[in-house]
């Protein structure tokens, strides 16, 4: 049995070591013989930490035995991405000049995974500066999708979305700041929830300036896995107070239900990009999978979305452009080069007094935006027009990224509002996983995932589906 400990959730698996049916060492020993077996084929781990992982899961264990109260991960295997620090290991963040910036401490999120329980295993891929929506690096090399060669395995968070769908830990830790939870979610078929502004405490004990506004606004940190259960299970352990982070809200994760059926707009809009059949079976496969579920789906038009969208990132690119700009023409490599050009033909940075302007006007589209979630407390939309994209489509030229970036405008447009997110398959077309987005009321992440288990429970496992092919 414990040979296949690691096709279990978090939840499952925590439970189980809790009432000692297994120990954390064997967790973490399956974990870790998953990721020998699977991960060569995708590349999904750059660094495995498999021998602290079984110090750490050895430790946990006499902790246990000594009566000691557990925490709620107790000997869950995870993963990091390597653009998040964790002592003694380097933060590369997939750019060779940085191979060698060793993490002085633990970010809060890792931090926070460890005080839950949870041990690391290794460290997952991400593509130069986590700024492509594929994940490929001239240091660690391109991850693969556990699904197959035909679709992308997603970014920035490509190896940790691969990871967890091939059972390489039960919780992958990610981030996003344009949608890199959510678009490895989508390769993968993993689910996850990108948290709104203020949720979990961010900060790199390496870092030597602090970033741009708009990306301590726009980029939070999460995790990816199998169900949206575990989804909950790891940001309940995220959402812990850390000082670090003068900005950070100490709130409790699961706030009081809405009194009576909780409303949910619903739209197919993709706006000058056509909505693929098969994105339009997936919406209308969640849409009924939430009405069975007791929630009253009404279609309706979201505020500004398209407009939002587009002045969202032209702001980023404009802050990117300027605080970034240099380092990414003199570390990067040609390929993440030519990636930004696109990015500013595609979004044209805004710069000066426009740039300033723009990120002020965020606030008119927040309030828009919390006006319409208070009559309706979830949304929900599509992610992208279209099935996930092949690999290294985002650098195929304007169209490439158009298809791949471009088209993902109920993506970034989130990040922008700072509101939570989630993300989750609802449909399987036979060659990939087709995930739906749920958009949530700012600290509503709760509510997300709950309408996600509502979407996931219809749609069937998709891990399960994955696993079976292996024969």
């Amino acid at each position: 049995m414990t040979n296949d400990l690691w096709r279990l959730g978090a939840a499952d698996l925590a439970a189980r070591i809790a009432r000692k049916e297994v120990s954390a060492r064997e967790a973490a020993d399956s974990a870790i013989r998953r990721m020998e077996a699977a991960n060569p084929a995708l590349n999904a781990v750059v660094v495995s930490t498999a021998e602290e992982a079984m110090e750490a899961a050895a430790a946990l264990d006499a902790h246990q035995a000594s009566g000691a109260a557990l925490g709620p991960l107790h000997g869950v295997p995870v993963t990091v991405k390597i653009n998040v620090d964790q002592k003694g290991w380097p933060t590369s963040n997939g750019v060779p000049a940085f191979a060698d910036i060793i993490a002085p401490g633990d970010a809060p999120v890792v931090a926070n995974l460890r005080k839950a329980g949870a041990v690391v295993i290794g460290r997952t891929n991400t593509p130069e500066f986590s700024f492509r929506a594929d994940t490929d690096n001239p240091l660690h090399g391109r991850t693969h999708n556990p699904w197959g060669p035909h679709v992308s395995a997603g970014g920035s968070s490509g190896g940790a979305g691969a990871a967890v769908m091939a059972g390489v830990g039960a919780l992958a830790h990610g981030n996003d700041i344009g949608g890199s939870l959510r678009f490895p979610a989508a390769a993968n078929g993993a689910t996850t929830v990108k948290p709104g502004i203020g949720r979990v405490p961010a900060f790199n004990p390496s870092q030597t300036a602090e970033r741009g506004l708009l990306a301590q606004s726009m980029s939070v940190q999460g995790v990816l896995a199998r169900s949206a259960a575990d989804v909950a299970l790891g940001m309940r352990a995220l959402v812990a107070a850390d000082a670090r982070d003068p900005w950070h809200v100490a709130m409790p994760f699961d706030l009081p239900k809405p009194e009576g059926r909780i409303r949910v707009a619903f739209t197919k809009e993709t706006f000058e990009f056509p909505l693929h059949p098969d994105v339009e079976t997936a919406l209308e496969e969640a849409a009924a999978a939430l009405r069975d579920a007791g929630y009253e789906v009404v279609e309706a038009e979201a505020p500004m979305l398209r407009e939002i969208g587009h002045a969202g990132y032209r702001a980023l690119m404009g802050e990117v452009e300027a605080l970034m700009g240099p380092a990414v023409r003199k570390l990067g490599s040609e390929t993440i080069n030519a990636v930004f050009r696109t990015y500013y033909e595609l979004f044209p940075p805004y710069e000066g007094a426009e740039l300033l302007e723009m990120m002020a006007k965020r606030s008119f589209y927040a309030r828009a935006w919390n006006a319409f979630l208070a009559e309706y407390p979830l949304v929900l939309t599509p992610f992208l027009p279209q099935p996930f994209f092949a690999p290294n489509r985002d650098a195929e030229g304007v169209e490439g990224a158009r298809e791949a970036l471009g088209s993902a405008v109920w993506s970034y447009s989130m990040n922008y509002l700072g509101l939570p997110a989630g993300n989750v398959p609802a449909h399987f077309n036979g060659a990939q996983p087709i995930n739906v987005q749920i958009v949530g009321a700012r600290w509503r992440e709760d509510m997300i995932l709950e309408a996600c288990a509502a979407v996931e429970a219809r749609a069937g496992s998709m891990a399960e589906r994955l696993w079976s092919r292996e024969g």
